[in-house]
């Protein structure tokens, strides 16, 4: 029987690059997130198509925790298992922390991290109950050091990192695992939306910030490829990774190692 995954957030960017290459190793995927509804509706064709997989959608907003706990008993329901959760879905807010809105710092919290805490606490019984089970956490570089203007994505990323060895610590010797893949700077939507911001927030120009801001972060001087990220996430989620679990694991670039 084919395994099944849950991707938050994944209509685009690092979810949507980790949906296809599940997908290409035979596993069932419920996608989510925004976006017009047919070119998610292609997105989803082309997964079966592609890859003979089952590939279904479900809108679930990730502000809301009985919409993503529905959307836990949806896969379950539409796939007949929930062996794999990707928690991904995330938003950026760029601002100094006595101008950071308060309604951006809520946001941010409940789609970054709370939204994990839902998915994962509603997916686990399933994952006990088949004897097998993946959490991948999508944090990021920021969950293991600090920018500045960036206090909720920070706080969040963190957040997660703490959520992931909790969970791996409660579910050891249930044969699930829960690991954190914390990239660097990948060239997504929410990467590029957040450039204009740090350049008014910096006082510099968008070009600057690609080359003095961004990539300086990262010693390869080289955005993460959307394919690396995939790739983890797959290796994380078979039995030849069932000894790693509450790990943080960088793919950014050697940004970290300094």
């Amino acid at each position: 029987m084919r395994k099944s995954a849950v991707i938050t957030g994944s209509t685009s960017g690092i979810g949507k690059a980790v949906a296809e290459s599940l997908a290409a190793s035979g596993v069932n995927i419920m996608l989510n997130g925004f976006g017009d509804a047919e070119e998610i509706e292609a997105q989803r064709a082309d997964l079966e198509q592609k890859y003979g997989v089952t590939a279904r959608y479900n809108g679930a907003d990730m502000t809301n925790g009985s919409e993503i706990r529905a959307l836990i008993d949806a896969t379950k329901s539409e796939l007949g298992s929930v062996d794999i959760v990707v928690n991904n879905a995330g938003i950026q807010h760029v601002s100094p922390i006595d101008e950071f809105p308060t309604d951006k710092w809520d946001a941010i919290i409940a789609i970054n991290l709370t939204s994990a805490f839902h998915t994962t606490a509603a997916a686990l019984p399933h994952m006990r109950a088949a004897g097998w089970g993946r959490v991948v956490n999508i944090a990021s570089a920021h969950g293991l050091v600090a920018s500045p203007f960036k206090s909720a994505y920070v706080a969040a990323k963190h957040g997660i990192l703490g959520l992931t060895k909790t969970t791996a610590l409660e579910t050891a010797q249930d044969g699930i695992t829960c690991n954190a893949i914390c990239p660097g700077y990948v060239r997504t939507p929410l990467v590029e939306a957040q450039i204009p911001d740090t350049a008014k927030a910096r006082g510099i120009t968008e070009d600057e910030v690609v080359k003095d801001v961004i990539l300086a972060a990262q010693p390869t001087k080289s955005f993460v490829g959307l394919d690396e990220l995939g790739a983890l996430t797959v290796f994380l989620c078979s039995d030849a990774a069932k000894s790693i679990t509450g790990a943080s694991l960088p793919i950014d670039g050697g940004w970290t190692a300094n």
